[in-house]
């Protein structure tokens, strides 16, 4: 084929090294082998199919069904961990949040509370509203005639400064007798009023 000792001899150690020729053009590769070799050698080159001296492998593949986790209804006053846990869209970290707001809280009294719960927001409530319960239970509720500060302080609904000024006006006025009694604490704005009254009582 006009090649050279060495020439020939480099594609006999390419190949005995493992080396692979696919296609005619890949006697490019040779460095020993010049562009114009090239050009009168590829006239005369065939490569065999590399695949056609092996047997051809069948692959089998199981298919595998999904099996959708059914939704669960979970009671968010009355829940543990794992429970919480099971709510699609509510791992191990934000059950323990929920279980610790709970706690401060003294009990939910409506679903729409759990998006008080630090990073649970409208979007992932919307995701797991209907997978959640709330029972009747006796919220923890706290009497404002005989509260002392570290009565109210876990109250997340309530600043130090409101506490305070809660237990100042009862000193300075007397004990309350309703909510209209709290409206007068410049401090407590109705919103404040309307999320704390399911938790005292006078």
């Amino acid at each position: 084929m006009g090649l050279s000792r060495k020439q020939a001899q480099s594609i006999v150690n390419y190949t005995n090294k493992g080396g692979k020729f696919y296609k005619a053009e890949d006697l490019q590769k040779m460095y020993t082998i010049s562009p114009e070799m090239y050009k009168k050698l590829i006239p005369y080159v065939r490569i065999e199919n590399q695949t056609s001296n092996y047997p051809k492998r069948e692959f089998t593949y199981e298919k595998k069904e999904y099996v959708k986790k059914p939704l669960v209804i979970v009671d968010i006053n009355t829940a543990d961990s794992a429970q919480l846990d099971e709510i699609k869209g509510i791992g191990g970290t934000f059950a323990n949040r929920i279980l610790k707001y709970r706690e401060r809280l003294g009990g939910f009294y409506k679903k729409e509370q759990l998006m008080e719960v630090y990073g649970l927001d409208s979007t992932r409530y919307e995701e797991i509203k209907n997978q959640i319960t709330i029972s009747t239970v006796s919220l923890k509720v706290v009497n404002l005639n005989t509260a002392q500060f570290n009565d109210l302080k876990g109250n997340p609904y309530l600043s130090y400064k409101q506490i305070n000024a809660i237990i100042q006006y009862r000193k300075q006025h007397g004990n309350y007798s309703s909510l209209a009694d709290l409206k007068k604490i410049a401090i407590l704005n109705q919103q404040v009023i309307d999320k704390i009254t399911p938790y005292i009582s006078f």
